[in-house]
């Protein structure tokens, strides 16, 4: 197994199975009512369910509208990261990483999906001056930080190369 491959499996799987897993000890022992603070005033565990996407959005459209077009647009995320995982370079370990936890983000919340017709998040941050950062889950935090990692990894690469000559302006 190339190790682009053997670190793409890892990190989806660990990232599916964990944001699984939080969210079935959720909803197997929190109502939508309760709260647990962990951080007095900073952080709290709830039991949300958005049907929307991020930050809540689309959450007014139509059932018969607002289902089908997440499931669609998860699917084609699906098909999309791993499309780019098969044209990674063998060794390219950071990529296949990031591209794993993406995968896992979006199928766990696919499932989310699937099984609930939404998706459940449970993180609640308060910031400053009462400011609450929207409910999110763990799916929704392997995205973000697989996407910090893709960037990461193309502006270290675009400074290797512009190091190297490779891609400077030609006079």
């Amino acid at each position: 197994m190339q190790p682009k491959t053997r670190f793409f499996a890892v990190s989806f799987v660990l990232a599916l199975v964990l944001d699984q897993l939080t969210k079935l000890w959720i909803v197997r022992n929190l109502s939508r009512t309760d709260s647990i603070p962990i951080i007095d005033g900073f952080f709290t565990l709830t039991h949300v369910r958005n049907p929307g996407a991020a930050f809540g959005l689309f959450t007014g459209l139509d059932d018969g509208i607002r289902v089908p077009l997440f499931l669609v647009v998860s699917i084609a995320a699906v098909i999309l990261v791993l499309r780019f995982q098969r044209s990674l370079e063998p060794g390219d370990r950071l990529s296949a990483m990031a591209l794993g936890l993406i995968l896992g983000g979006a199928v766990g919340n696919l499932i989310d999906r699937l099984r609930y017709g939404e998706v459940i998040d449970f993180l609640h941050f308060r910031l400053w001056r009462g400011y609450a950062w929207p409910d999110f889950n763990l799916a929704d935090s392997f995205i973000v930080v697989g996407v910090a990692l893709l960037v990461i990894e193309l502006v270290a690469g675009e400074g290797e190369r512009r190091a190297a000559g490779e891609g400077a302006p030609a006079d």
